[in-house]
């Protein structure tokens, strides 16, 4: 007889303090409960239950079977409903925000392989250099770069990010390699608007933090432009690691200033608290955190915290 069905007898009847009503309570002849529970204790070679004509109770093997048991079967139906919600992530449109650059290299590789492990769902991907209030844009998850503090948001951690300043080596062969964060007032900077333009650039120092005053030569409206004019040896630039993660393995840039770097900053998946999460939103969710952290923490660029 099967063990599952032995098993959820033998609970209903413990529970119940009665055959006839644990038969009751799962629909079946008290006469299909007395066999389940028979078979169980046949099988086990033990006795669980002690009947007598005006009481039953459970045995001491009966009590720490129990505990097992209904274990078991709560592990079996949280196993069940896991399935059946996956099942569930069959249709609609699930609305992901990034920002632009992060979204291009990671997200939308991502959003792509789950839309063709679910192919009747649908996706909007909507990536700005912004953060998007996606309670009232009416967006399912963002991904998001940096500390925050949103009590109605929930957080999936994924990995960490470095703020590097980098320079091509053609640059640093004609004008040198900064040494501290003074230094750079004597080299030419580029900086992007999209990278957090601020004339004060903080870099560690030992266990605080310090602002540096910077003069950018050339100041442009995105990540891209900034790091070709690093790239080309024009300048030095400031870029978090995922966005220059290839030139400095390819040996195009090269990392200045390690030792000042200011601290790491969290890359997150966050979605509304407020809400259950929906079965699609969840199994992208476990996808991207897979995904992207795998990809986010190349050996040698990314340090620990």
């Amino acid at each position: 007889m099967d063990r599952i069905v032995e098993m959820t007898a033998f609970v209903a009847v413990a529970q119940a303090h009665s055959f006839s009503e644990a038969a009751k309570n799962l629909g079946v002849s008290p006469s299909s409960v007395t066999r389940s529970v028979s078979a169980l204790e046949t099988r086990l070679g033990a006795r669980l239950l002690q009947r007598s004509t005006r009481s039953m109770h459970l045995t001491d093997a009966g009590r720490h079977f129990l505990d097992d048991a209904r274990r078991i079967l709560a592990q079996i139906e949280q196993a069940e409903q896991g399935a059946s919600q996956r099942a569930m992530v069959t249709r609609g449109t699930l609305g992901v925000t990034a920002p632009v650059l992060f979204g291009e290299m990671f997200v939308q590789p991502v959003l792509r392989e789950f839309l063709t492990l679910h192919p009747l769902l649908s996706a909007q991907l909507l990536l700005l250099d912004r953060v998007v209030n996606i309670v009232e844009e009416g967006i399912d998850i963002a991904l998001r770069i940096g500390r925050f503090d949103d009590s109605s948001l929930q957080t999936v951690e994924l990995g960490f990010v470095r703020r590097m300043l980098v320079a091509a080596p053609s640059y640093l062969a004609r004008h040198g390699t900064p040494q501290t964060p003074a230094d750079l007032s004597a080299h030419r900077i580029t900086q992007s608007i999209g990278n957090h333009a601020s004339p004060n650039w903080v870099f560690a120092s030992g266990a605080t933090t310090k602002a540096v005053r910077v003069e950018p030569a050339l100041t442009v409206n995105t990540l891209r432009a900034a790091i070709d004019s690093a790239r080309e040896g024009w300048a030095i630039t400031r870029a978090l690691s995922y966005q220059v993660q290839k030139d400095v393995f390819a040996g195009t840039l090269h990392p200045l200033l390690v030792e000042f770097e200011p601290p790491t900053l969290p890359v997150c998946l966050v979605f509304p608290s407020s809400r259950r999460p929906s079965a699609k939103l969840m199994a992208f969710v476990e996808l991207a955190s897979e995904r992207i952290a795998a990809r986010l923490s190349p050996p040698g660029l990314l340090r620990k915290r």
